[in-house]
């Protein structure tokens, strides 16, 4: 009996600090919205709860906390069943400073830019729906940046969806931008344009912004700058140059502005630094580098008697030689025995 009562707080210790404590305020949260819906009337708001674009100024919290909050019980068991487990996995990974970054930047900023397009479209349009009649909450912008996370980590990874369909971790983004793309045409702007507001805000921490756990060089390395997880890798081919165009001109404005960090292993590497994976793939990359080196060196050593013995016969050209034309044909004399020879010549003289 004991033993029972013990597993759950067992398995519940096992779980990383950051990911029990989000998955407790998810919970909390949400209960209390629930309890708060199934007391007050039918002109039922909780802007200190979730993200009211037209009251959320005053009660800047939501700006985090709104995510805590799902309206609906199916909401709440799907976040529950795939945020825990992403996160458990990615802290593990990235270590708990790290992972309470990354969440609180994809949810924070992804609310901000909802935030300033719904004041936009109400200052264009003058309807107070944008500002009163849109509520922002849950998880959804932080389960597209867990996916493009696992897209930088386990991108060939297999995952099966429902027990039946099979897909590739790299492909699952963008099929939830697509679908948040078809629910905003559709009319459902609120919450579902936050998947698309998180994919961008969680692909730029990973590729510039978040310190890598391993590093070398002696300095800190920032973000994932290899080719696969460059911005054109998301869109299909006939769109590259135009994708490639603009992200070249924002990331020149933004590196002239000092706005992208930069360590001194990514000086080293020439601004290249390729994650995730800790420092592993760039510790490959110098040692093939080092080895390629000393390929080189040794290819060059191998000319380098040569060199020497022309060297010192120029050098020792000016003595008589030591045997006549006729005697070309026997072994050369080592140096050990040139003395011994000179010897014998005094003696016989």
């Amino acid at each position: 009996m004991a033993i029972l009562s013990s597993a759950p707080l067992q398995f519940v210790a096992s779980i990383p600090a950051v990911t029990r404590a989000f998955t407790a305020a998810t919970v909390l949260l949400s209960l209390v919205y629930y309890w708060l819906l199934w007391t007050r009337d039918q002109d039922f708001s909780v802007p200190y709860l979730v993200l009211v674009p037209g009251s959320s100024i005053f009660y800047p919290w939501t700006f985090v906390t709104s995510a805590f909050v799902e309206t609906s019980g199916l909401e709440l068991i799907f976040t529950l069943i795939t945020i825990p487990a992403s996160l458990r996995y990615l802290e593990r990974l990235w270590g708990a400073v790290e992972t309470l970054k990354f969440v609180v930047v994809t949810i924070a900023v992804s609310n901000i830019i909802a935030f300033g397009l719904n004041w936009l479209e109400f200052m264009v349009l003058r309807n107070p729906v944008f500002l009163y009649g849109q509520w922002y909450h849950g998880q959804m912008a932080l389960q597209i940046g867990v996916l493009v996370a696992f897209t930088q980590i386990i991108p060939e990874h297999q995952v099966q969806l429902f027990g039946m369909l099979k897909a590739r971790v790299k492909t699952l983004p963008m099929a939830y931008v697509t679908l948040s793309t078809v629910m905003c045409i559709v009319g459902f702007q609120c919450p579902w344009i936050v998947i698309q507001f998180g994919w961008l805000v969680s692909w730029v921490w990973l590729r510039f912004y978040k310190k890598n756990p391993d590093t070398v060089g002696g300095g800190p390395a920032y973000g994932d700058r290899s080719e696969t997880f460059a911005l054109v890798s998301w869109f299909p081919p006939f769109i590259h140059t135009p994708i490639t165009a603009l992200g070249n001109l924002v990331y020149s404005l933004a590196s002239r502005f000092h706005l992208i960090p930069l360590g001194s292993s990514d000086i080293e590497a020439g601004g290249y630094s390729q994650v995730p994976g800790g420092a592993r793939a760039e510790a490959e990359r110098r040692r093939a580098m080092a080895l390629k080196a000393l390929d080189q060196r040794l290819a060059g050593g191998t000319a380098s008697p040569a060199t020497r013995t022309s060297t010192g016969t120029a050098a020792g050209s000016s003595r008589p030689p030591a045997a006549s034309v006729g005697e070309s044909n026997k072994p050369v004399p080592t140096p050990e025995s040139v003395p011994v020879v000179k010897d014998a010549q005094d003696e016989t003289r």
